[in-house]
């Protein structure tokens, strides 16, 4: 496995001759939530929109008035785009991206990237072959808090991890209707939000190697069989980790908890530990918090715009002319995981 690369800065002096052309592929609330990060960013030329729903790409076009409104990924394909932001069902992803990475086009794909190991090494291995770059909108990883629990984690300052707790609980359920067919969606409350999870314990712990996996899924209180047929909507799993860390994950949709979200990722050494926590059960604030002993201290707190910083950043690297980032092969590793706790392997 390719070791983690850090985020890095990128150079905000890119020219409107730069600009890459860029296409939406599914634009629904998430897709054009990214669509205004970019627009807003200044950094792109959003040339085409296209959406199964005519709505939603006529809402899509308010903010990028300029665009084409096509019907397909070809149709946008044939625009010239340099990049596609793809925000569909999940079970479309994996051949969508193909598509696009055969043609030399750079891809930003929402997670997950594909609904199982086997599709996300594909997709991947045509990233490579092609020598295009993929990115995943995995956007937690871009909050202050993260950020900076990942280089105490990574500087050995905490001492040797030895346990991690991660924790999101929402207190509501999606509003589509695909995401309740498993088939489409690829599981439920765990590739929906238990990916960010074990995405980030493997990226902050910079992908130590799985031992063992055990889980436990459920459907409105009824354990489903493994591998199960049917979406769960909470999860619990144990991951043990070749390098001795134990992580422990709990994951769950429209759970009766007292508030809106419970998000959490808290990292335990034997010289310290760190937390990151939204606030008040918020989607959108959180807090990241050092201890030493009985004493905290706060490494980030407050509100702060981080949702669509995954997507500027793949931007600006589309913008560099960056092509095939090794970083990418880290999500096999976070498919291969939630293909365990579905006990599909």
């Amino acid at each position: 496995m390719t070791a983690a690369v850090p985020i890095r800065a990128h150079d905000d002096t890119i020219t409107r001759r730069t600009k890459p052309r860029l296409g939406f592929l599914g634009v629904g609330w998430i897709g054009r939530h990214r669509m205004e990060a970019i627009a807003k960013s200044g950094f792109a030329q959003i040339v085409g929109v296209a959406d199964a729903v005519d709505a939603n790409a006529r809402e899509a076009m308010k903010i990028a008035p300029g665009a084409e409104q096509v019907s397909s990924l070809e149709d946008l394909l044939e625009l010239e785009v340099d990049g596609v932001v793809i925000a569909t069902p999940s079970a479309l992803h994996a051949e969508q991206a193909v598509t696009a990475l055969r043609r030399g086009v750079a891809v930003f794909c929402q997670k997950p990237l594909a609904r199982t190991k086997d599709e996300t090494t594909q997709v991947i291995e045509e990233a490579r072959a092609n020598n295009v770059l993929l990115s995943v909108d995995l956007s937690y990883r871009f909050t202050s808090g993260i950020q900076q629990i990942r280089r105490i984690v990574q500087s050995g300052k905490l001492g040797r991890i030895f346990a991690a707790d991660l924790v999101f609980h929402n207190a509501y359920g999606p509003d589509k209707a695909w995401f309740y067919d498993f088939k489409l969606a690829g599981g439920g409350c765990v590739i929906d939000l238990g990916i960010h999870l074990v995405d980030l314990a493997l990226w902050v712990l910079g992908y130590p190697n799985v031992e063992q996996v055990s889980s436990r899924l459920f459907a409105q209180g009824e354990v489903l069989p493994a591998p199960p047929k049917n979406v769960e909507d909470y999860a619990s799993a144990r991951i043990d980790l070749t390098n001795g860390v134990s992580l422990q994950l709990n994951c769950s949709w429209k759970l009766q908890a007292g508030c809106d979200a419970i998000i959490g990722a808290s990292f335990y050494g034997t010289g310290g530990g760190v937390e990151f926590r939204n606030v008040n059960g918020s989607f959108y604030e959180f807090r990241a918090e050092r201890f030493h002993g009985t004493r905290r201290e706060t490494l980030a707190s407050g509100p702060e715009d981080w949702g669509g910083r995954a997507a500027v950043d793949w931007l600006k690297r589309v913008a560099e002319g960056e092509r095939y980032n090794p970083e990418v092969e880290g999500l096999i590793a976070v498919a291969e995981t939630l293909d365990r706790i579905y006990g599909r392997t």
